[in-house]
């Protein structure tokens, strides 16, 4: 299920997380889809362990598409829900502006 701090952090911003669920990414997925986002280096880095070779130039950070490439704010680390979703939205938005102006 999605953890209580997340779940909390969309309620008060009125996004509902009812039906949606994670799964891992396997190696089929970089032929199917066009863009492969991570939240971090690591995640990155496990991504590419399993679709190999990036040679579409696929996978990127959510936050590549803003002007400040690092990772997110991790509230498993930081307990900071607010900041990861100020982060997520930032990188969201900057993918939307990617796609309909590339």
């Amino acid at each position: 299920g999605v953890h209580y701090g997340t779940r909390r952090k969309l309620a008060e911003v009125g996004i509902s997380c009812g039906g949606h669920k994670a799964r891992q990414i396997m190696k089929q997925d970089y032929e199917t889809y066009d863009y492969i986002i991570g939240m971090d280096s690591a995640n990155i880095k496990n991504i590419e362990r399993i679709v190999g070779y990036d040679k579409d130039k696929k996978v990127y950070k959510l936050l590549d598409f803003t002007n400040s490439s690092r990772d997110i704010a991790d509230p498993w680390y930081t307990g900071n829900f607010d900041r990861t979703y100020e982060d997520i939205v930032e990188g969201c938005e900057g993918l939307l502006k990617h796609l309909l102006y590339e």
